[in-house]
């Protein structure tokens, strides 16, 4: 089970920065606004200013912030260089970072796909697919964190030629940034919570999603938004975004575990009363799947209760990290166990 990492103070890390002080390595790591790339913090070199930082936990968090590896100071490979075929993968990402390398495209660069995976993942302790991924999305998600601010996501992209970022950014939102304020969508908001970033995606029916910004399924949840909707997701302003990120903070500083803002989650009858059921569980308490699948009527069926809770799209809100096995062991988060046990043990030390 994966620690929460947890940082620590702002002028503490940028004041480590500055210094190249080793004892912070592998504390955090520092993704530069001005170049779109992210480094340790003894990186040598020119340190920028305090307003164009950003800091992460781990590598992962860095990559889905939008930031490439630093080729000088080289942030995830600590101790030893790559070997070849790795430094061969990540420098075909970074040609196409906002699409996808398929098995048989590997193959027609004498790549071994099977090889190539292994390598990859005993190297980062990540798959290649995930890697590539984390680029894909965070160079769509870099500059949606205000509304308002779509014209600077292309230019502070970080890359020479904006067409990798048009690509991310259709793939995932499904329109060019060009084109985000011309028709009626949905809005989207990227929020920095201690438990990495997330992604809010309002109109003005309500809250459509809340999910993790690594959750392998964001980027198949947002096209199923775009077609059930028949609409697009775009960087944009909502009071429901506001209304949310206000409540995120307040949730994660313990001073209201309560959520109280329109939702409007896209899903079969099944599902909506599965995830209704979900939000009858008491903050800081714990249900079985059993439980569930007799309260919904089909005491046999735990499989389909944990696939619905496997598609809720509002995480935290729709609480199904309160869904426990019934000798009270954890399993099934889509956000990864170890965010799910901290949700259930900051909901008990704040739970009043």
């Amino acid at each position: 089970m994966k620690a929460m990492e947890l940082l620590p103070p702002s002028d503490t890390m940028y004041r480590a920065l500055v210094n190249r002080d080793s004892s912070f390595e592998g504390i955090f790591f520092v993704g530069v606004r001005t170049t779109g790339i992210f480094c340790r913090p003894t990186c040598s070199a020119k340190k920028p200013a305090r307003m164009n930082v950003d800091f992460f936990a781990t590598p992962s968090e860095a990559l889905h912030g939008g930031y490439r590896p630093c080729l000088r100071c080289r942030p995830m490979d600590p101790g030893e260089r790559p070997p070849k075929l790795i430094e061969q993968l990540r420098a075909e990402v970074e040609r196409a970072p906002g699409g996808r390398l398929t098995d048989k495209e590997l193959a027609a660069l004498s790549i071994d796909p099977s090889t190539a995976r292994r390598q990859f993942k005993r190297h980062y302790g990540m798959t290649f697919q995930a890697y590539h991924r984390a680029r894909r999305m965070g160079l769509a998600l870099r500059e949606v964190r205000k509304g308002g601010r779509v014209d600077e996501a292309q230019n502070g992209s970080g890359f020479e030629s904006a067409s990798g970022f048009r690509e991310a950014f259709t793939r995932i939102f499904g329109d060019p940034p060009t084109a985000a304020k011309s028709r009626a969508c949905m809005f989207a908001e990227r929020i920095d919570t201690p438990l990495g970033a997330m992604l809010a995606v309002a109109d003005d029916n309500g809250l459509r999603l809340l999910e993790f910004a690594d959750r392998r399924a964001l980027e198949n949840e947002l096209a199923t938004l775009r077609q059930r909707l028949k609409t697009n997701v775009v960087p944009g302003e909502h009071q429901y975004l506001d209304a949310i990120r206000q409540q995120l903070a307040r949730y994660f500083s313990g001073e209201n575990l309560e959520f109280d803002i329109p939702l409007a989650p896209i899903g079969s009858d099944f599902q909506m009363r599965t995830w209704e059921l979900l939000r009858s569980i008491p903050t800081a308490e714990t249900r079985s799947y059993s439980w569930m699948a007799e309260r919904l009527g089909i005491p046999n069926a735990r499989r389909a209760v944990g696939r619905a809770n496997g598609t809720n799209m509002l995480s935290i809100i729709i609480p199904c990290h309160r869904v426990i096995r019934a000798d009270g062991s954890l399993c099934g988060y889509g956000g990864g166990l170890w965010r799910k046990k901290w949700l259930l043990d900051h909901e008990r030390k704040w739970k009043k």
